[in-house]
């Protein structure tokens, strides 16, 4: 039951689109990541997606639009829809709420960015 200092902790994490476990709760894990770029087109059959900017923005493109999510701001992608997040502008510091059993690329699960086990924010530092 300690503090996460959200500052300190992005400061740790350089690679963009490596997500680390900051913390889990009823089957949810709290988990912190670099955006950069753009990621690939994908979606989750069974999970929703919660996106809590911290510091930056980014844009979610959806197959039919695009919305712009700055610091301060959230979006749920709802299951089953195709998404592919973009940051630009800089790198955004993103805070996401999903079961522990997300994939990072969902549909696209041989993408090269694909982190099937997690690293928790303790681990190496970050």
């Amino acid at each position: 039951m300690d503090t996460i200092d959200l500052d300190r902790a992005f400061a740790a994490i350089t690679e963009p689109w490596s997500p680390r476990i900051a913390g889990e709760l009823n089957g949810q894990q709290v988990r912190l990541a670099r955006l950069r770029g753009s990621f690939v087109w994908h979606h989750h059959e069974h999970e929703d997606e919660m996106f809590l900017v911290h510091r930056g923005r980014f844009v979610m493109e959806f197959r039919d639009r695009r919305v712009e999510v700055r610091a301060g701001q959230f979006l749920i992608v709802p299951r089953g829809i195709e998404h592919r997040p973009v940051a630009d502008d800089g790198d955004a510091e993103v805070i996401l709420f999903e079961p522990a059993s997300t994939l990072n690329t969902g549909s696209a699960p041989d993408d090269p960015r694909t982190i099937r086990v997690p690293r928790r924010l303790d681990d190496a530092g970050a």
